[in-house]
């Protein structure tokens, strides 16, 4: 496949390359620990501080002051007042599953996925090398979601599903920022991630949590604190018989700091929404597609 030039700048190249050498998961066990600091003039000076650096909006939030919450991570996982994220559509609207921006979304071309500019990774790969798995996506749709720290950070079904399988997959922690996403190759297919695997009303759903540095920390509703610990083997987790089934725009997870999201679709069975494209932002609960009926014969 012919691909375009990386459209990564030198400054992008200066800003990212000095990541390979960090200690990531140390650096995010640290940080782990500092969100957890439950004295008072501590966590409320940290949220404030972040809250002016980010610009958080504090009338959205269900609890609008710095001592309402035990620790920083509770403040940066903070539920939203009841309304503040509506869920647009009927059951044949797909819905964000976050607040953030579109990466990147489209077609999955012969099982690759399109990251950045010029640069691809393997739908096997994301999901942990297992070729079966990835065979329903080869030809699927994808939307990648990236979340900033100021973004609201728990993550929420696009569509009812049940689950059917868990997917923890080790790795390095980069950055998930846009400049990091134009230089790692193969950047979200090598970091710690969690794979989520649903039947779906749009058929099979994979929906990929993605850890990067200082967001070592996955949660999901069934399962609580996935990552820590980080472990060195892929772990597979059978959900089918647990029944568990969860409405369009129901809670799914948090991220303990900000990350990227991944939805995988099978081919033919969803429509993005024609505006969508790189770069916009998205709030959770927004309308970012249709299920496709699927054809007769």
């Amino acid at each position: 496949m012919n691909e375009a030039r990386p459209g990564a700048s030198a400054v992008d190249y200066l800003k990212s390359l000095p990541l390979y050498l960090l200690p990531h998961h140390a650096l995010s066990r640290l940080m782990f620990a500092l969100t957890r600091v439950r004295t008072p003039w501590f966590k409320n000076a940290f949220i404030r501080w972040f809250s002016r650096r980010f610009d958080i909006d504090w009338q959205e939030a269900a609890s609008p002051r710095p001592q309402d919450y035990e620790h920083f991570n509770a403040f940066f996982t903070r539920r939203l007042k009841d309304g503040a994220r509506p869920v647009e559509g009927g059951d044949d609207c797909l819905v964000s599953p976050a607040d953030g921006r579109v990466s990147q979304l489209g077609a999955v071309e012969a099982g690759r996925i399109l990251q950045a500019k010029g640069r691809r990774f393997t739908a096997t790969a994301l999901l942990g090398g297992d070729p079966e798995r990835a065979r329903r996506f080869g030809d699927g749709r994808f939307m990648t979601v990236y979340l900033s720290p100021r973004d609201y950070h728990r993550v929420h079904m696009p569509v009812r599903g049940r689950l059917l399988e868990t997917v923890y997959i080790p790795g390095r922690l980069f950055s998930v920022a846009p400049h990091t996403t134009r230089v790692v190759p193969g950047l979200f297919a090598r970091n710690e991630r969690l794979v989520c695997l649903f039947d779906t009303d749009a058929g099979r759903m994979a929906l990929v949590l993605v850890g990067a540095i200082f967001v070592a920390a996955i949660e999901t509703v069934w399962a609580g604190l996935v990552t820590p610990p980080h472990r060195r083997r892929i772990e597979v987790t059978d959900y089918r018989d647990a029944g568990i089934e969860l409405p369009r725009g129901a809670e799914l997870g948090r991220f303990n700091m900000g990350s990227t999201v991944i939805l995988l679709f099978e081919d033919q069975r969803v429509a993005w929404t024609d505006s969508l494209a790189a770069d916009q932002p998205l709030r959770t609960g927004q309308r970012i597609g249709r299920i496709l009926t699927p054809q007769a014969g």
